[in-house]
């Protein structure tokens, strides 16, 4: 039986140039369903953020794995 994952799904844009923007996952085996992620996700994020310093996060949200195709 294949795990349920859970995408932390991100919009992250250049902070010399605010309209370049790219999206970004971080996938994670679910354990307590989106409620883990929703209070995990800005450690991750911070975390994501200090490894790429010219980036700032604009908008992020938490959803299954398999709802992928939309924008946040």
């Amino acid at each position: 039986m294949e795990e349920a994952m859970i995408e932390l799904f991100f919009v992250a844009c250049l902070i010399a140039e605010p309209r370049v923007c790219h999206d970004h996952s971080l996938l994670f085996v679910e354990q307590n369903g989106l409620f883990t992620c929703m209070l995990q996700g800005q450690n991750e994020l911070a975390r994501w953020v200090a490894a790429h310093p010219r980036e700032r996060v604009r908008e992020w949200k938490c959803r299954y794995a398999r709802e992928g195709g939309e924008e946040a």
